[in-house]
């Protein structure tokens, strides 16, 4: 399995397949995607080869991300492939959900294995100030429609912003009461472009982890391919609630994962400084060489982000990728 030179194991990749995304949410995108002029995105040969390579290195998950991936048409494809690779065990995806409904079961025979959705209000109002779009019911309507086909790890996202969600804290646990879903609630990242709007709306995820402590929900252990999140269970609530914080002690001493953008570029954190392109190799070198080169790099991997003091390395929003 690839191991960096802190003995941290990497068996999760997550793979952005565009950096296109519909939304114009404004921690993120306030002004809409900007066609900045850039490569074609990896096509699924390119794709094949690269999870192939990954795959021979231990990963055992791979996370299709965007942008926002639906937008690409031949995401079944993408994931049937994905799926095929020996090793691979799960294929996730993280989407926004504006086009689920119309989609979601194809993508479901498709292979796909655990959903990742984003609804970062339950008010309709709210959701739209956010997002820039009218489309929570199409939202929640995919969660439903993924729990009716029996999906076995659905999870719901949601960013924490001071004056737009924090409020309806409660309404999010009812939500999960009866749904056996986990509800994520994200920390709010310092990114390259959101230093005023950070500063305004970020809440601490320790703030809430105190709430949940309080009001007798208990952690729960995570797998071994799982993401950041630290999960917790409550006997009277079918669903879960999950606390990603990255701005707590030690976080990334537990980092299991690395990142590839949609152009083929290895990111080996979310917020590096660098980033080292493999698309050139993907269809000219063997699954081995392309594994040992990735595996050669991986031992760059920096000990952890720095986020503290405010550095946010090259990412400048968050669909850069994929989170």
């Amino acid at each position: 399995m690839l191991t960096d030179q802190f003995q941290r194991r990497f068996n999760y990749l997550r793979l952005s397949i565009t950096d296109v995304c519909n939304f114009r949410c404004n921690y993120c995108l306030p002004d809409g995607y900007c066609d900045e002029k850039q490569p074609e995105p990896l096509n699924v040969d390119e794709i094949h080869a690269l999870v192939s390579a990954f795959a021979a290195n231990g990963t055992r998950k791979v996370r299709i991300t965007g942008g926002e991936p639906t937008l690409r048409k031949d995401l079944p494809e993408i994931i049937r492939r994905c799926k095929s690779v020996e090793g691979i065990q799960t294929v996730a995806m993280t989407s926004n959900g504006y086009r689920m409904t119309k989609q979601i079961d194809e993508i479901l025979d498709a292979g796909l294995d655990s959903l990742n959705l984003s609804a970062d209000s339950l008010q309709p109002d709210t959701f739209r100030l956010i997002t820039g779009h009218d489309k929570l019911q199409q939202v929640l309507d995919t969660v439903d429609m993924a729990i009716a086909r029996g999906i076995k790890n659905l999870k719901l996202n949601a960013v924490l912003l001071r004056q737009y969600n924090w409020q309806e804290r409660q309404q999010f646990f009812d939500y999960v009461k009866h749904r056996p879903i986990s509800l994520r609630f994200i920390e709010l990242m310092r990114t390259g472009d959101n230093g005023e709007y950070f500063e305004q709306q970020h809440v601490r995820g320790t703030t809430l982890q105190q709430q949940l402590v309080d009001e007798d929900w208990v952690s729960v252990l995570k797998g071994a391919d799982a993401g950041p999140a630290i999960e917790y269970a409550h006997p009277d609530y079918q669903g879960k609630i999950g606390l990603i914080m990255p701005y707590s002690k030690d976080f990334c001493a537990s980092c299991n994962r690395l990142r590839v953008s949609s152009q083929g570029k290895l990111h080996l954190c979310l917020f590096a400084d660098d980033n080292m392109d493999l698309r050139p190799y993907l269809l000219t070198e063997s699954t081995t060489e392309l594994a040992q080169r990735i595996e050669y790099l991986v031992q760059d991997k920096l000990a952890g982000h720095d986020l503290a003091s405010g550095f946010t390395g090259a990412t400048r929003h968050l669909a850069m990728l994929g989170g």
